[in-house]
């Protein structure tokens, strides 16, 4: 029986495709109230097993508990999911993309759009084809972080944007993250940059979990960052 304070519980999940087996077993357990990072080079299985969590593929073996209970409508529900892709309408402006998200989440505050706006630095009557990636990545989080969803789950938001956007994202991140309410899984290849948000990190390699723990203790372990031990394990 799943403990109320675990989140998130994966056992032996597996997915194949045609031409390649992205999960291979995956065991994973994640308590309430923690950043984690998930961490892989391209190709390594991180978005399959994030969008086996939020209901977009169904994995081909194993097992996924959400709050104690399978993945269902009610658990998908309970999910912010910010994918890689991009899933916005750029003939619409920013206010409208908000407005549009926001019909389908009963979970949405509207009150802390305007703040998510500002200190993203964006501007609500500018059109999403005039964006820049960053300023449309940052969107993306806004969309996620506008709602109380307690598990959020980041795919590649740091991928292939300007630094300075980065940083925007990652002081985002510490300043509208509840640790008493919400648990965090980012996936990302970026760990330099990204290191300090993460309690636990997950290193993902061809579908299978190379290494895994607390960050601080990781470090400790092998006298290494985060970032170092990443370089060493994937070069």
């Amino acid at each position: 029986m799943t403990t109320t304070n675990q989140v998130l519980v994966v056992r032996n999940l597996r997915k194949k495709y045609p031409k390649v087996e992205a999960l291979k077993g995956i065991d994973l357990t994640m308590p309430q109230g923690e950043i984690w990072g998930l961490l892989g080079p391209n190709g390594s299985g991180k978005s399959t097993l994030l969008k086996c969590i939020v209901g977009l593929v169904n994995p081909d073996g194993g097992d996924i508990e959400i709050f104690g209970h399978s993945r269902s409508r009610h658990t998908k529900a309970q999910i912010a999911f910010v994918p890689e892709v991009e899933n916005l309408y750029r003939w619409m402006t920013i206010r409208q993309a908000i407005d549009f998200t926001s019909t389908f989440y009963d979970d949405w505050e509207e009150e802390r759009v305007p703040g998510l706006l500002a200190f993203m630095g964006l501007d609500p009557s500018k059109k999403v084809s005039s964006l820049s990636k960053g300023m449309r990545a940052r969107l993306k989080l806004i969309l996620a972080l506008a709602r109380k969803a307690p598990l959020l789950l980041l795919d590649e938001p740091f991928s292939g944007i300007d630094p300075a956007s980065r940083d925007r994202i990652v002081e985002g991140i510490v300043r509208q993250f509840k640790s008493e309410e919400q648990t965090m899984i980012i996936s990302t290849h970026a760990v330099g940059d990204t290191e300090q948000l993460f309690d636990a990190v997950v290193f993902l390699d061809e579908g299978t979990i190379n290494l895994q723990g607390y960050a601080e203790d990781l470090r400790h372990q092998y006298g290494k960052s985060i970032n170092d031990l990443f370089k060493e394990v994937f070069a």
